[in-house]
């Protein structure tokens, strides 16, 4: 591919807002990588972290950075070491680049190097008009799918992951948080098998998504009580499964409290205060707890695959609440900041 300048939002200053649309060289191709010409890329919280310059932002990220990790786009060079892919193949991809020679990695756990380095947050990110990722990371995409569903595959494995690390087939689960990856957690949990879907959140649009995708039954924690809904549905012993997806340390004790002896939690959502535990109640009970980072690298993307073409796809269209033009990035984070939307999409055609 010719050389040449492309645009790219950049997170050029280290403040609130900070970002810049900037030219940059169109990055060269080493001779394991794919160039990636951007279709569609989503914003991520961790997008907004960034942009708002919090404090884990102002430890992680070196200024100027490219941000970005959620896309779907074509294949428009390759490198001369790749094999199996093809220049215009529809791609997303995985955003965790790992180190490939430590013990997890050539174990087959890739998602548990310690060397990760995350695309957007260590490296030059995908909020641009081409980007550079090693072959492995690369993820063929099925052409029929919604380009929007395709672009926000990053947070379906999350959401997938963590539903899928307890078997929920027959299972009562709460699901703490209706952020789009909770939400997304819904349908992958009815499709799973799960007997009772509960969904938590604080406000009533998110609650009245999860309704429409499949929960069995919505609590705003404003107005009701977890255990009165226990009550409600016949569920004598509480529930098997939970999903932490709020990043709470009040709606993670409510869900401890009406755990089923030897439940089991899958806690994905951050904490941004100290957690204070009942330990007795984890320990008499017999409760498992397991913390989740990212998607298993590669299972839970053939999973997600396997759903999507299984009618997944289709329940997720409405996901995506905002397109917006790449060069009005500015009022998709102001989109994402003012709890209007659920997912925000960036066009780059």
């Amino acid at each position: 591919m010719e050389e040449g300048t492309m645009k790219a939002i950049v997170m050029a200053r280290g403040e609130y807002g900070g970002l810049e649309l900037l030219d940059k060289p169109i990055p060269r191709v080493a001779k394991n990588d794919v160039l990636v010409k951007m279709r569609k890329t989503a914003i991520c919280g961790t997008d907004v972290h960034i942009y708002k310059w919090d404090a884990w932002a102002q430890r992680t990220i070196k200024t100027p950075m490219t941000i970005g990790h959620e896309f779907v786009g074509e294949i428009a060079a390759m490198g001369e070491d790749v094999k199996g892919l093809s220049i215009g193949q529809l791609v997303s991809g995985e955003g965790h680049i790992v180190c490939g020679i430590c013990r997890q990695c050539i174990d087959g756990r890739q998602h548990l190097c310690r060397q990760t380095v995350g695309i957007g947050v260590n490296r030059d990110g995908v909020f641009a008009q081409y980007a550079t990722i090693p072959a492995t990371n690369i993820w063929p995409c099925d052409d029929k799918i919604s380009e929007n569903v395709l672009s926000i595959q990053d947070p379906l494995g999350n959401a997938i992951h963590t539903a899928l690390s307890f078997n929920v087939l027959g299972e009562d689960v709460l699901v703490t948080g209706a952020g789009p990856i909770g939400l997304m957690s819904v349908p992958v949990l009815k499709m799973a098998g799960a007997r009772n879907i509960v969904i938590t959140a604080r406000r009533p649009e998110p609650l009245a998504m999860a309704k429409a995708l499949g929960a069995t039954r919505t609590v705003d924690v404003t107005k009701e009580n977890i255990s009165d809904v226990l009550t409600e549905l016949g569920m004598k012993e509480g529930f098997d499964v939970g999903l932490e997806m709020s990043g709470s340390p009040h709606a993670f004790a409510d869900m401890v409290d009406n755990m089923a002896n030897g439940g089991k939690i899958a806690i994905l959502g951050i904490f941004a205060d100290d957690v204070k535990l009942d330990w007795d109640k984890i320990i008499f009970r017999s409760l498992t707890l397991k913390g989740i980072y990212g998607r298993e690298m590669y299972n839970t993307w053939y999973q997600m695959s396997a759903l999507l073409q299984s009618g997944l796809a289709e329940k997720l269209e409405g996901i995506v609440t905002h397109e917006f033009h790449y060069t009005e990035y500015d009022k998709g984070f102001a989109a994402m900041i003012k709890g209007e939307a659920v997912k925000v999409v960036l066009n780059w055609d």
